[in-house]
C-alpha cells in the first residue's frame, strides 16, 4: 500500500537528517523518530531484517539520549558550582607525601594538576591552605607561560592524586562537567589570589 511506502520514505528522510546533524542531542532525537518509523514500515511491509535492525537500534538511541540529557544537567550543575570531584581517586592512584614536602615551586614547569585526597596543602605566596577534596595546580597547567604561579607545600601528611595531561583529557571527555568545574575553579582561584597578593602571579623573571 502507498501509505506503507510513505512510512519507509519518511524513515529514510529522518535517517538522512540525522546523519547531517552536527550536534548529538537533536541527532539522537531524530534517529529515534527514524527507528520508530522503520519499525512500523518493516512490520507492515514484512521486511524483517529492517524490522530487527531498528528494534535493536531504538533502545540504543534512547539510552544515548538519556546519557546526553544527564550530562547536560551535570554540566549545568558544574556551572553553578555544584560539582564534587571525589570520584577522581577511584580512577587514578594516590601518593603519600610527608609533612613539609614541596609539591612544586613558583616558576617550575607544570606537568600535572593535583587532587588532595587527605591532608592540607599550603600555597605559600598567597598564604592559602587547601583542605582535602580540592583540586590545585590548575592555573599553571593551562597558562601560556607554562610555569607554576605559586609554591605548594604539604601541611602535614597528605595523600594526593597527580593528574597528567593525558589523564586530564580522558577525564574531560568522559565527564565534560569536570572541564566546566576546572574553568570555574581557575576563575575563582585567580580572583581570590589577586585580591590577596597580586604580585604573586607575576612571572618569575619579572619579579
Amino acid at each position: 500500500m502507498f501509505w506503507i511506502e510513505l512510512l519507509g520514505w519518511a524513515a529514510a528522510g529522518l535517517t538522512l537528517c540525522a546523519y547531517s546533524m552536527r550536534t548529538m542531542l537533536p541527532l539522537r532525537m531524530v534517529a529515534i523518530g527514524a527507528n520508530i518509523l522503520f519499525i512500523a514500515y518493516g512490520s507492515l511491509a514484512g521486511i524483517y531484517p529492517n524490522l530487527v535492525l531498528h528494534l535493536l537500534l531504538l533502545p540504543f538511541n534512547v539510552w544515548r539520549l538519556v546519557e546526553i540529557q544527564r550530562m547536560t544537567k551535570r554540566v549545568r550543575r558544574a556551572r553553578n558550582g555544584e560539582f564534587d570531584p571525589a570520584w577522581i581517586p577511584q580512577l587514578l592512584p594516590a601518593r603519600a607525601f610527608a609533612d613539609g614536602a614541596t609539591l612544586f615551586r613558583k616558576g617550575d614547569v607544570p606537568d600535572s594538576l593535583f587532587y588532595l585526597v587527605s591532608g592540607r596543602v599550603r600555597l605559600t605566596e598567597i598564604d592559602v591552605t587547601l583542605d582535602s577534596g580540592e583540586l590545585f595546580g590548575e592555573i599553571a597547567f593551562f597558562s601560556d607561560a607554562k610555569e607554576r604561579t605559586l609554591t605548594a607545600v604539604c601541611d602535614g601528611r597528605c595523600e594526593i592524586v597527580s593528574i597528567d595531561e593525558r589523564s586530564f583529557m580522558r577525564l574531560y571527555y568522559q565527564n565534560p562537567a569536570f572541564g566546566m568545574y576546572i574553568v570555574r575553579l581557575i576563575s575563582r582561584r585567580l580572583l581570590e589570589g589577586m585580591s590577596r597578593n597580586p604580585g604573586a602571579y607575576a612571572p618569575t623573571e619579572a619579579r
